[in-house]
């Protein structure tokens, strides 16, 4: 966040400084006031584009293997705008590279979502997945898949939409 403030500041200096020198050639034609015009605008053009752009170019950071499995988009009051051009500052991604099948049963497969947000550590839920029944159980508090196929810790098995997103990329690798 430290760095959007400082690019964003930069972004309206840099804007500044250009009109800045624009008034220097026409020998003081452009009003005064345009300076700090120049740097709000400057500033609230960044800022959009930052805010618009942030989830593609994270996006592209990431490696093949890391499959984004939805995005939704955001909508707030204080920005108004959203609600015709919606944002996205958060997504939910799955390292295929990551799956972990048992043992003892290869229908049974282990793997970390991780969900990714604009301003907040990425956060990793464990999660295993039963491919031929169609079910998820979310490991948290301690729970795991044990080695023998079974669910530690009190983690329960819930029934799974087959074309759930997350199902199919565990499951499928899609």
């Amino acid at each position: 966040m430290l760095m959007d403030i400082v690019a964003t500041i930069t972004a309206g200096a840099g804007l500044a400084g250009v009109i800045m020198a624009i008034r220097h050639f026409s020998r003081g034609r452009l009003p005064k006031y345009t300076i700090p015009a120049a740097i709000g605008l400057g500033m609230l053009l960044f800022s959009v584009w930052n805010e618009y752009t942030w989830m593609a170019r994270v996006a592209d950071a990431l490696p093949d293997e890391v499959v984004i499995l939805s995005a939704p988009q955001d909508r707030a009051v204080w920005r108004p705008w959203t609600y015709v051009f919606p944002v996205s500052s958060r997504f939910v991604a799955l390292d295929r590279t990551a799956i972990l099948t048992s043992a003892a049963n290869p229908a049974l497969r282990r793997m970390d979502a991780m969900i990714v947000q604009r301003w907040a550590e990425t956060l990793r839920l464990p999660m295993a997945f039963d491919c031929v029944q169609s079910l998820r159980a979310d490991l948290v508090d301690g729970a795991d898949l044990a080695p023998d196929g079974t669910l530690t810790a009190g983690a329960m098995w819930q029934a799974v939409d087959p074309s759930d997103e997350m199902q199919r990329a565990a499951c499928k690798g899609e």
